[in-house]
């Protein structure tokens, strides 16, 4: 009896190996992968989380540059991809993915992007999801993140085609098209079931407070593993910080830099902070890279953003899991208190501003 349930043990080992070797086998073709088979994510979902410590941001990359910039990330050793509908390059971003000559296979790729706000309805995110994989040529994404924590009222779109006509699906029209009869709920319900139909491998949000984030978690079948907010020495978040990680949720900062082309007229620029110049000029980097080893010595992942060769190396010589610098920098306990005095709650992205009546933050 012993014999033969070790024999059945090791049959079955062996052929899940075997399966897992096909599926691997199967996946590891290419970036270009769009014809994935059907998988079921839910049991990875509902496993370890890993995700690269740095990742490329999207937003603002236009259509024009983006095979360059795609290709050049990929072959400085970028492994994760923030995209987003309405940063209106996803048809680009997904040619360029399409037609990259780094060979990286897809997967070794992380690619993430986010249901916009007129798609909230249970029977709207699926097909909006297979859209974003229509425009990204790709067959599921790693990351599926609820973009915003608000409804809009549906926009029709025609399934079919790559891109979008127009940035209506943006358009809130100053809180007017917000609809409030959409629960946070039965969006995150239809989100789950992506994850069973293999079309997404983990899903989880953005810019979610606390106490919307500690509401998802009370009901969520399958937890939110990320939640995406904006994070930088003027906005430190160290609360939000403290509770994603007591409810194992990773957190991912956008805009790490602060944001320094958005900044409105008489708004601080957080690349000019003093204090920040004089403790990159004792390590002798920039204040882009002191801001994004103190990100990462605080234990979260960020996003960076740039079309430009150089800011692109300058931004993975940091010290992180896949590491480029030979010496990467290492701030001390004292400077880490120093940029902890830095924070004044300031945010660059202020939905109070495009939303009447819709303070998400406060």
């Amino acid at each position: 009896m012993p014999v033969y349930v070790s024999l059945r043990k090791r049959l079955k080992i062996l052929i899940f190996v075997a399966s897992s070797l096909s599926t691997v086998l199967y996946l590891s073709s290419s970036i270009i992968s769009s014809g994935l088979r059907m998988i079921n994510f839910t049991n990875i979902a509902l496993a370890a989380f890993h995700m690269p410590k740095v990742g490329l941001g999207t937003l603002g990359i236009s259509p024009s540059e983006a095979s360059t910039v795609i290709n050049e990330a990929l072959s400085l050793g970028y492994r994760l991809f923030d995209c987003a509908p309405v940063y209106f390059n996803e048809k680009e971003i997904g040619d360029a993915f399409h037609e990259s000559t780094s060979g990286v296979p897809r997967t070794d790729v992380f690619i993430t992007s986010k249901l916009a706000s007129p798609f909230h309805r249970p029977e709207h995110v699926e097909p909006a999801l297979r859209k974003t994989l229509n425009d990204l040529r790709i067959g599921y994404l790693d990351l599926f993140l609820i973009h915003w924590p608000v409804a809009f009222k549906y926009v029709e779109f025609d399934p079919s085609a790559r891109g979008w006509p127009d940035e209506e699906i943006d358009e809130s029209e100053g809180g007017a098209r917000i609809d409030p009869s959409v629960s946070i709920r039965d969006t995150w319900t239809a989100m789950e079931r992506l994850v069973d139909k293999g079309l997404v491998k983990y899903i989880g949000v953005a810019n979610f407070p606390v106490m919307l984030l500690h509401d998802l978690l009370s009901y969520a079948r399958i937890p939110p593993v990320v939640n995406q907010v904006e994070i930088h020495p003027y906005n430190q978040q160290s609360k939000l910080l403290s509770y994603c990680k007591s409810r194992n949720v990773a957190v991912q900062a956008y805009s790490p830099l602060g944001l320094p082309s958005y900044k409105e007229t008489g708004e601080p620029d957080l690349l000019l902070d003093p204090v920040l110049k004089e403790i990159a000029a004792a390590h002798g980097v920039t204040v882009a890279q002191v801001c994004l080893q103190w990100s990462l010595q605080r234990g979260y992942h960020v996003i960076v953003k740039s079309s430009k060769r150089n800011h692109l190396e300058e931004n993975q010589l940091v010290n992180h899991k896949n590491e480029f610098a030979s010496n990467p920098i290492r701030l001390t306990s004292e400077e880490m208190d120093r940029i902890a005095s830095l924070d004044r709650n300031l945010r660059f992205t202020r939905p109070d501003d495009w939303w009447k009546d819709m303070p998400v933050f406060n």
